[in-house]
């Protein structure tokens, strides 16, 4: 990965919807050098995927919570599959230490937190943070040159 790729990678976080053109242009090269360049960062899996972040407030999402499960009563894989279509987890990281599993989940209010507490109460010892600031919700990544 080259120095070119690292700006391409910087211009796609920022904005995905970039036209090959708007990308061909900013970075002084030409449309099928940057098709290509992108074919190559997907194919070798740094490009994961494009997509668009939502503001969860906007959809109202008013409360983000981190949620840690610790003493796990059923088995991960049995775990993993019966929280992997709540639409109201955002992320769950399973992890070494104390505690089995982090889970990142955001709801419309208090009682659907308290639903999904009561939801995941089964799987486990819960412990449950409410966020009330994200000094860094999201940061682009870029390699080291």
């Amino acid at each position: 990965m080259d120095n070119i790729d690292i700006q391409l990678l910087d211009l796609l976080q920022k904005n995905s919807r970039m036209t090959i053109s708007e990308l061909s242009k900013e970075l002084n090269l030409s449309r099928p050098s940057i098709t290509e360049r992108m074919q190559r960062l997907q194919d070798r899996g740094i490009i994961e995927e494009y997509s668009a972040r939502v503001s969860l407030k906007a959809i109202g999402k008013e409360i983000m919570l981190l949620i840690q499960l610790k003493s796990l009563k059923i088995s991960p894989v049995s775990f993993e599959g019966k929280i992997s279509n709540d639409a109201d987890i955002l992320e769950c990281h399973r992890v070494t230490g104390e505690i089995d599993y982090f889970i990142k989940a955001a709801v419309n209010n208090m009682e659907d937190m308290r639903m999904l507490i009561d939801r995941l109460m089964p799987y486990g010892d819960l412990s449950t943070s409410i966020v009330i600031m994200s000094p860094i919700p999201y940061r682009h990544i870029l390699p080291k040159e």
